[in-house]
């Protein structure tokens, strides 16, 4: 036998081993990985198996609960497609589509939002998964179109610039501005002074407010009392209204696009800001 047919073995012998090494590493990794998501973050690991859960879905982007009747899906679609109906006009197209998951339940919904508080919530993932978690019983159109709007500025911006650069005043601010449960002008001069009465009230005229570097973070805007919260909102509200009126519709399109070309939210947004942006009080 020639001696190259006896030496073609010995050498994938070594590659095998490799080959089947490193698929014993790869599925540790993912199985410690799935084992990390689900006791860290178990709503994302519920949210990435929702298509293997009870709740029905006929195409696979709105899933109802097994305890919502099947007579109260068409109206619970139409809130659905009002809301993205908003998105798709304040962002002049509607790049994202997360999927919806209604929950009928305080059980269900905390399982999906880690949370009890509140009709609606949104997750994003730095794989680009998306998800949108409403509770039937508070859910309506300014709901979803405030989380939706999270959701649209993480579609433009990707997970890594959205959650390290934007300060959570910022995404909460826009996402107000889609959402008419607290101002319900849409006129651009109109809604900010709203939203000013709005803040002069929760902050006593201005002698409680909070400055914008104290809400810059999920856990900043969220700590507190319920005044805490709603001052953080209309803090929000106002300074991203007052953004927008110099040029509601460029300006936010001017941000994203400075954004993915390596501007820093500071410089993105501080290029427009009004001269007087530090004396919000007056």
């Amino acid at each position: 036998m020639p001696s190259w047919q006896i030496q073609i073995p010995l050498k994938t012998r070594p590659t095998q081993k490799l080959a089947l090494s490193l698929g014993k590493i790869i599925l540790t990794g993912l199985l410690v990985l799935s084992f990390s998501l689900y006791f860290l973050y178990p709503q994302i690991f519920y949210c990435e198996l929702i298509g293997l859960s009870g709740f029905k879905s006929g195409n696979g982007k709105i899933y109802f609960s097994p305890d919502i009747k099947t007579k109260e899906y068409a109206g619970l679609k139409r809130l659905v497609s009002r809301a993205e109906s908003r998105i798709d006009s304040f962002y002049t197209g509607r790049n994202s589509s997360p999927k919806v998951i209604i929950c009928r339940t305080p059980q269900q919904y905390r399982r999906y939002c880690s949370s009890t508080e509140g009709a609606g919530c949104s997750i994003g993932t730095p794989w680009g998964s998306t998800y949108v978690i409403l509770n039937a019983q508070g859910m309506n159109t300014d709901v979803i179109a405030h989380e939706m709007s999270h959701i649209e500025l993480l579609k433009r911006l990707g997970w890594w610039k959205t959650a390290r650069e934007v300060p959570q005043w910022f995404n909460e601010g826009l996402a107000l501005m889609l959402d008419r449960r607290f101002i319900v002008e849409t006129d651009p001069v109109q809604r900010y002074r709203a939203y000013r009465a709005e803040w002069r009230y929760y902050t006593r005229n201005g002698r409680n407010r909070l400055s914008l570097k104290e809400i810059s973070t999920i856990s900043e805007f969220f700590k507190g009392d319920q005044r805490h919260v709603m001052t953080a909102y209309m803090t929000s509200g106002m300074e991203v209204s007052r953004w927008l009126i110099k040029d509601e519709k460029g300006a936010l399109a001017r941000l994203i696009k400075q954004m993915n070309e390596g501007r820093t939210f500071a410089e993105a947004y501080g290029a427009h800001q009004f001269k007087d942006s530090k004396k919000i009080s007056e």
